[in-house]
Formats: C-alpha cells, structure tokens, sequence
C-alpha cells in the first residue's frame, strides 16, 4: 500500500463524509496498491475505509506474485462477492464509488444497502493523481525520452513510403527495443486529407508529394504513459502550409511559456485559442488544448475553457493545438508538460521546426 497516497485520499473523503469508497477502476487501484490486474468482467474493487481497515476483494483466479501490505478478501467464480463486501462495512451510511463501477455490482449492492447513500466519490481519487510524485516524474520522463527516439523512427519508416497501417504496425516493435512496454494508445498516422481528422484511424493510404503527415503516438513505461505529436511534410510544402504549421507552433510554445502555478487551465486554452482564431482559423481549431497524462493516457482533468482549475506544481498535461482543413490537410503539434515550482518542463524534446522528409 502507498500509506502517503492512502492518506491523501482519507483527506478528501472526509470533506466528502464519506465512510467507505469502493475503488473499481485498476488504474486507481494499481496507483495505491503498486498491483495492477485487468479483471475483465470479473469484481475487483479496493475498499477504502474512514476506520482504517481498508481490503481488496479479489477473484481467486487472480494471479498474485507477491504479498500486498493489505487484507485481502477472496472469492470464487459464482459466490454472491458483493455480499462480501457488505459483510465487511460497519455502519456503512454514505458510500463512495468511482465513475467506472458497472451497474451491474453497483445496483446489487444498493439493494442489500436500501439506507446507504452512493455517492461518485471519483475526485477523492482523481485530484490525487493529478499531482505526480518524484517517482511518478521520473517515470514519465523516462517514456517521452523513449518517445522521442521512436518518433525519429516513424519518420524515417515515412520517409520509405510506407502505409499509415504498416507504419502503426511498426510500432510496437520499436517501443520495445528502447525500453518500452508497449502502446499507450493506438497511434495515428495521417496522410495529407486525412490529417483534417482529428480522430484519423489508420489506413492503406501511402504519403504522396506535398503531403502533411501527422503522427500522434505514446508507449508506457513501468505502467506510465507518453503522447507526443509532430507535423511533418513530405516531398515538399506550400506556403498555406507553412503559414498553418508557424501559427500552431506558436499556438503550442506560446501557450507553453504561460504554465506556471496559480494560472488557470482555461486560460492556456484561451491563450492558444486566441493566436489561431485570430489568424482566421478558429473554426478549424476544433478540440480542447490538453488533457491530463498518468498510468492512463487521459486522466481526470483537461486543458479547456470549460475548466478553470489552476495549475499546481506536479500536474502533467499535454499541450497539442491544431488546425483541421477538411480534404486538404491537417497540423498538430503535442507536447507533455510538467508544471514546477517557477513554471514548467517539457518532456519532450523532438524538433518542432518545419521538416520536410
């Protein structure tokens, strides 16, 4: 258990006069246990008490390498686990559970509890792994490095004229060659028109001259992300866009240099926002500036309009304006950021200077 991590969501659940808070999701669970298992259908919830006794319930099919510092419950295939539960709650008044309970196991617990009140205790989790420790830091600054060194990669396999889903395919291997665990979200390769979507899923198209290439991608490392996009162009570039590709980069270096703590996050966005709406592409600017980055790819939290909350010291974000061109082209350009003391660092360091290949 990572008592420190534990205590601070004790915290946030007492604000919340919370009793108990029943954690689903394996993320969260993995962040306050160092034990991550996908349960696929199964029940596998860390039960957080205010009385200290605090249990994880588990399948026993679950493989186990190593004793955890924490009781575990154990169950098997068609015994009533929810029941369990219950039979391990002490005056179980006001319930907390997290966004990603399946009805499922939440509507069969409020049957046996018709008194308690549920409440989503989700933030009692989510605001604590906004802020990254030293160590969550260190990781995470291991997997932009190794994102970097496959980016140059992707660009050179580009360079041979490849398809966007042979190049996907490719992936993998190389995230693994320089340390990696794997993906942390399939990557978009995008060709020319098809980098006006910003959502693209790969296809059989190959590069042509005068294409954008857009490559949004990320690996995990000891169970923490990475995501980084570059714009690159191949075969040559027009002037529209070179003046597309300047005004994103500096969209993203502007709106960079403003993180410090105490600004609000709706306030990047808007400083972003403005540069390309002024330019006349506002409406081609078309999703929010960042979204937070951990153990999940995108976390609680985001770089929007929609959320004032202010920056504090070990936040991680991504930053990643665009312009979107629909049957023309599309630019990208993403980094992480970790906000400090004084401001901020960020974790990638792949050129963002136009590249034709």
């Amino acid at each position: 258990m990572n008592n420190e991590r534990i205590n601070c969501i004790l915290e946030l659940m007492e604000e919340a006069s919370l009793d108990y808070f029943l954690i689903s999701d394996p993320q969260s669970i993995a962040y306050c246990t160092d034990y991550y298992n996908n349960p696929y259908e199964r029940l596998f919830v860390l039960m957080i008490s205010k009385h200290g006794d605090h249990k994880l319930f588990m399948n026993d099919l679950f493989y186990l390498e190593d004793s955890l510092d924490i009781e575990i419950v154990w169950h098997k295939d068609g015994d009533d686990a929810i029941q369990s539960i219950v039979d391990h709650m002490t005056f179980p008044n006001r319930i907390g559970i997290d966004k990603n309970w399946p009805s499922r196991y939440l509507l069969s617990m409020m049957k046996k509890l018709p008194k308690a009140k549920f409440i989503n205790a989700s933030p009692c989790v989510d605001l604590v792994r906004m802020k990254k420790d030293i160590q969550e830091q260190v990781l995470m600054l291991e997997a932009s490095r190794i994102n970097d060194l496959a980016m140059q990669e992707v660009i050179d396999l580009c360079k041979k004229g490849l398809s966007e889903i042979e190049i996907a395919q490719k992936l993998p291997e190389i995230y693994v060659k320089h340390g990696a665990d794997g993906l942390s979200f399939e990557p978009m390769i995008a060709f020319g028109k098809n980098g006006a979507d910003p959502h693209h899923g790969n296809d059989h198209t190959k590069p042509r001259e005068g294409h954008s290439i857009i490559i949004d991608m990320g690996c995990t490392y000891k169970g923490y992300c990475s995501d980084m996009t570059r714009t690159v162009f191949y075969g040559g570039i027009t002037e529209k866009q070179i003046e597309v590709y300047e005004l994103v980069k500096k969209a993203n270096e502007v709106a960079e240099k403003m993180i410090k703590p105490g600004v609000k996050l709706s306030d990047i966005d808007k400083c972003a926002r403005t540069i390309i709406t002024q330019a006349g592409y506002g409406p081609n600017f078309n999703h929010r500036l960042g979204h937070f980055i951990g153990r999940d790819v995108h976390e609680f939290g985001d770089v929007s309009d929609k959320f004032d909350m202010e920056v504090e010291p070990g936040m991680i974000f991504s930053i990643e304006p665009g312009i979107y061109l629909k049957d023309d082209f599309g630019v990208r350009i993403e980094d992480l950021v970790l906000v400090t003391e004084e401001g901020c660092q960020i974790l990638n360091h792949y050129s963002k200077d136009i590249q034709i290949i």
